[in-house]
């Protein structure tokens, strides 16, 4: 597990910022050229490597930009610290080892495309936007963190709604509301859906069929004659409300208000079947390395909520380490996690390859 361990830390020793992804995408594409893959940096910025020529294809698409932190990488025994090692290069570097290491009966079996993909991180996606558009694949995997045991199916839709008021200023001692006053009903107002929402009848119950709000951020200020509030709403949405549905339900909610609403990030949920080839094939995998496999939803969102539509096909999110770690300031991935994760990996993509059909 040198070689895959090396690649690890490599690539997490480089940073990679949503939009800043260069350096990486080059590292990446490098090591891979240089393992057996035919790779390149593609238009979007993807690191992009294939191997294997059968009639199967599967995507694994993995994300190579992280959030802002710097952490300063190191191996403290057989913990790596650094930005990026749970969220998500952990992951992405598990889909290049494995498919590294594949046999040759794999290869006749199935092509396989490791996508580390730009700007997961950002609301543009902008990776995984552009490989939707290239590929058509039979299987696909999502680079996220599941625990190696683990397996996601699905994550929650998203919403944000970016809120603001401006009126005339007047002497606080005057009647009438202020500009922070109608953007705190606003948000009441939302906030109130959103629980009233949470108390319908909604398959699968608990936090996955709920809708969340948030508040993203706040802000009122004046300049002696006009007053402004702004705000930003953050909303997580299951399956049965699309983004669409609760922009038009919330414009109505809140067209008496003097505010003004625009409204961005939209995800829908996904999930995705928890019986086909490809989950049973890591399933398989999981049990031969000791481990008991466990099927999981996410309430954020991942590239998965952005190809779903594309790839109508059989979809696992997979990736070693703890997503509670993903944006902290103790973020790091167990090593000895890591290397069973690509040993998982690369005996479900040989079996996996040996399949005809889903």
């Amino acid at each position: 597990m040198t070689s895959a361990r090396d690649l690890l830390t490599g690539t997490v020793s480089i940073p990679s910022l949503s939009g800043e992804e260069g350096p990486v995408a080059e590292y990446l594409s490098g090591w891979m050229a240089a393992h057996g893959f035919s790779a390149q940096v593609d238009e979007a910025g993807n690191a992009v490597g294939e191997r294997g020529t059968g009639p199967l294809t599967v995507v694994l698409l993995g994300h190579i930009d992280t959030v802002p932190g710097d952490i300063p990488v190191r191996v403290e025994g057989e913990r790596l610290y650094g930005r990026g090692s749970v969220d998500a290069k952990g992951s992405f570097c598990t889909f290049v080892a494995a498919v590294a290491a594949l046999p040759e009966s794999a290869l006749r079996g199935a092509r396989f495309v490791c996508i580390g993909a730009t700007e997961e991180e950002a609301p543009s996606s902008r990776g995984a936007r552009h490989a939707a558009r290239q590929y058509a694949p039979d299987f696909v995997l999502i680079g996220e963190p599941s625990g190696w045991a683990g397996l996601t199916l699905g994550y929650k839709g998203r919403l944000v709604v970016q809120a603001r008021v401006q009126k005339d200023n007047f002497h606080t001692a005057g009647e009438g509301t202020s500009a922070a006053d109608d953007l705190t009903e606003a948000w009441f107002r939302v906030r109130s859906w959103g629980a009233a929402e949470e108390g319908r009848d909604h398959p699968g119950g608990g936090i996955f069929g709920a809708v969340q709000a948030t508040i993203q951020g706040l802000s009122a200020r004046t300049d002696g004659l006009a007053q402004v509030a702004e705000g930003t709403f953050g909303l997580r949405l299951p399956p049965r409300l699309s983004p669409e549905a609760v922009e038009e339900a919330l414009s109505a909610l809140l067209a008496d208000l003097p505010v003004t609403l625009t409204f961005v990030g939209h995800e829908a949920a996904v999930r995705h079947g928890r019986d086909n080839a490809l989950t049973r094939a890591l399933r398989v995998a999981i049990r031969e390395q000791g481990g008991t496999p466990v099927f999981k939803v996410k309430t954020g969102t991942s590239d998965m909520n952005v190809v779903a539509r594309h790839w109508p096909v059989p979809t696992v999110a997979y990736g070693p380490g703890d997503s509670s770690l993903d944006h902290t300031p103790n973020e790091h991935l167990d090593l000895a996690e890591y290397d069973r994760a690509v040993a998982v990996l690369t005996s479900a993509l040989t079996r996996l390859a040996a399949t005809t059909g889903n």
